[in-house]
């Protein structure tokens, strides 16, 4: 497949993304005095601004490769889940999976920045599981949704959104339905993923998920342990994020260990996002491995040139496949 038909082809894909969103909140202003309460600066505000955060980063990065991101997940019934939900909207992403609750609050984690200084950051949020009434809402919800999409994404923040008998269910049904499921797991529910496509953990996930220790620069040991993930998982699949040492990809009876590309980094948040959109996205229009891997890679690496949390650009994401020559 050529890289103008793996474009046109994300842009018929409805993708369902299952976890914790979050809203980010960026407070700026500027320091001039310090406060007579306390030996801390004082911020004068000038202006604020929300984006979304955690798994709506996902839902960003998988709307800017062209296809229809779907959020399914559980906030609060809030005054921060009201200015959630209008991001949402705002931005043309689909709520039908969004359920609001009156006995959990909506994540939002608020940076105070004084010039190009973070001051302090002040999360809001709780991290306890949600209701079995709510997770029963939420698995109904999936299940609806699954019928229409091509592909799952399961984008766990360790927020209590995702349990292991929600995680067990959705997947049942998404495997019944022949509906791919890719996985960027945290440290509580890691094990708890079976039976799922592609797993894509970090590397730090994978050392701590699988409590090993190994040289990564040791190709073999690689091999190895990955190879212990998709068997205690029984994962059709593992993508692994390397950082600076790249990709590894175990998938469809090959392996690849894909070097990163040389960059100018600026920022590595929301790299890991990239990453997942952009592989699950591959795996629903059935992408060989080598490619999901080097063009996962290759927008991991591009957003890492970008000052904060931005999705992928997908033309210069098309124009660096081209001249990489990914698919030659």
């Amino acid at each position: 497949m050529e890289i103008d038909q793996i474009f046109e082809g994300f842009a018929k894909l409805r993708v369902l993304v299952i976890g914790d969103v979050m809203l980010d909140s960026y407070v700026w202003g500027k320091v001039e005095r310090i406060s007579p309460e306390a030996p801390v600066p004082v911020v004068n505000v000038g202006h604020r601004e929300y984006r979304l955060g955690g798994a709506g980063n996902v839902l960003l990065n998988v709307q800017a490769l062209g296809a229809e991101a779907i959020a399914c997940t559980v906030i609060g019934d809030d005054g921060p889940g009201d200015i959630l939900q209008h991001q949402l909207i705002e931005r043309n992403l689909s709520c039908e999976g969004l359920i609001r609750s009156d006995r959990r609050i909506t994540t939002i984690k608020e940076r105070i920045i004084a010039g190009s200084q973070q001051v302090v950051r002040i999360d809001t949020e709780t991290d306890e599981a949600i209701s079995d009434h709510e997770r029963k809402q939420l698995v109904f919800k999936a299940k609806e949704l699954i019928l229409g999409c091509q592909v799952v994404i399961f984008e766990d923040y360790d927020k209590g959104v995702l349990s292991p008998e929600a995680i067990a269910e959705i997947t049942e049904f998404a495997n019944e339905c022949q509906v791919p499921t890719v996985v960027d797991p945290k440290k509580r529910n890691f094990l708890a993923y079976r039976n799922t496509t592609l797993f894509k953990p970090n590397l730090k996930e994978l050392r701590e998920g699988l409590k090993v220790d190994f040289d990564v620069k040791d190709d073999a040991a690689l091999r190895s342990v990955v190879q212990q993930l998709t068997e205690t998982l029984d994962a059709a699949g593992a993508l692994i994020t390397l950082s600076e040492h790249g990709v590894y990809i175990d998938y469809q009876s090959e392996t690849h260990h894909l070097p990163a590309h040389v960059r100018q980094i600026a920022d590595v948040s929301g790299a890991g996002d990239t990453v997942i959109s952009i592989a699950a996205c591959c795996v629903a229009l059935g992408l060989p491995p080598r490619t999901i891997a080097g063009l996962s890679n290759l927008g991991g690496g591009l957003v890492c040139e970008q000052v904060g949390v931005v999705p992928i650009d997908k033309e210069l994401l098309k124009a660096e496949a081209v001249r990489e020559r990914l698919l030659g």
